[in-house]
């Protein structure tokens, strides 16, 4: 299992961006954090075209299916929808892993048990802004 943000293991931080002038604010190789939206279809397409990783935030079986397919390294989900995300990965052969956002460590044990490739904390995103 993947961890990003656990207190006590290193991991790199996701970017949330809202537009792409916002990437130019983000660390040299830093992974993006999109929410997944017909709106930010821009910003996903200019990340994948200058080969910027991704982890995507999605809300249902279309998107994730959608977010696999725009080039996506990661895609984070909502626990109801971890085993149904992880599922799909496996059928198709995703190349990106499935993410679950969570807020404390007690989720870790189900979510392995479902096994799901990792976990996400809310800390590990950062939001930046094109100011």
């Amino acid at each position: 299992m993947i961890f990003f943000g656990h207190r006590f293991l290193k991991s790199e931080n996701f970017y949330h961006v809202y537009d792409t002038e916002a990437i130019l604010n983000t660390p040299p190789s830093s992974t993006l954090y999109i929410e997944f939206d017909e709106k930010n279809l821009d910003i996903i397409n200019h990340a994948t075209l200058n080969l910027i990783k991704i982890a995507i935030r999605v809300k249902n079986i279309t998107e994730i299916l959608y977010t696999s397919s725009l080039g996506a390294s990661y895609i984070v989900v909502e626990k109801e929808l971890a085993k149904t995300a992880q599922d799909l990965a496996q059928s198709y052969l995703f190349d990106a892993k499935i993410l679950v956002l969570i807020e404390d460590e007690d989720e870790i044990e189900e979510l392995a048990l479902l096994e799901v490739d990792g976990v996400i904390f809310s800390n590990a995103i950062i939001k930046i802004t094109s100011l």
